[in-house]
């Protein structure tokens, strides 16, 4: 040795994570956001063709049926998302073993007149969470019942001759007034509500990496946290 003292490298400390997204339901997410982006860019120049970019998009009837396979073909790879979304909850529900993580509770009402009171100043404390919050919950189910709309009346509208042939010939204009009324509560809730709570509030990439870190799991996931970490929490 030259008489200088080796230093001793510490470990980096490896940070650790919780599985948050498994695979088929990141790729689920992607192909539901592909197929809605493709839909809402299609269907909105259709509603509103008297503004000049709608216009230059259906300028001719070469163009219109263009876009119009296009919306159809999106609305294919939605159907196809969500078969596979309602068959992935049969299998679990024949299994015994489908999550109730989702479903709306009474604790979520408190959660959110809880952060009502915190936005307010009139609480210090943030609600604590598990592994959905009643945010999160509300961003499923309007989106589960806005494609279900959508889904219905874009049938409707796509086959008139069939739907009339055992629904009243009124069914056709309300479905066309559902469809593009649903449409544009779907892009205002997306673009407002869902990438602000996601992409604003926080950067959240776990629909991408499937995956979120210690850190996170107990600032946005704590009662979850505890729960996976094999934490009783002291604080109720």
């Amino acid at each position: 040795m030259s008489g200088t003292q080796a230093k001793s490298t510490p470990l980096a400390r490896q940070e650790r994570t919780f599985l948050r997204f498994t695979l088929g339901q990141r790729w689920e997410h992607a192909l539901l956001f592909l197929s809605i982006l493709v839909l809402l860019l299609t269907g909105l120049p259709q509603k509103y063709r008297e503004f000049s970019i709608s216009q230059d998009l259906l300028a001719t009837p070469d163009q219109v049926f263009l876009i119009q396979n296009i919306h159809h073909a999106a609305a294919i790879l939605l159907s196809l998302v969500v078969i596979y979304h309602l068959g992935r909850i049969l299998v679990l529900m024949s299994r015994r073993s489908l999550p109730g993580d989702l479903l709306p509770t009474m604790q979520d009402l408190r959660d959110a007149w809880h952060m009502i009171q915190y936005l307010l100043f009139l609480r210090k404390d943030k609600p604590r969470f598990g592994r959905y919050n009643f945010e999160q919950k509300v961003t499923y189910w309007v989106v589960f019942f806005s494609v279900a709309i959508m889904g219905i009346s874009g049938l409707i509208i796509w086959f008139p001759i069939q739907a009339t042939s055992f629904l009243p010939g009124g069914v056709v204009p309300a479905a066309k007034l559902a469809h593009s009324t649903e449409s544009v509560v779907l892009a205002i809730f997306i673009l407002i509500w869902h990438i602000y709570h996601v992409h604003i509030e926080r950067l959240n990439l776990s629909m991408f990496t499937g995956r979120l870190s210690e850190e996170e799991m107990r600032t946005y996931h704590e009662k979850e946290y505890e729960r996976l970490a094999g934490q009783s929490g002291e604080r109720k």
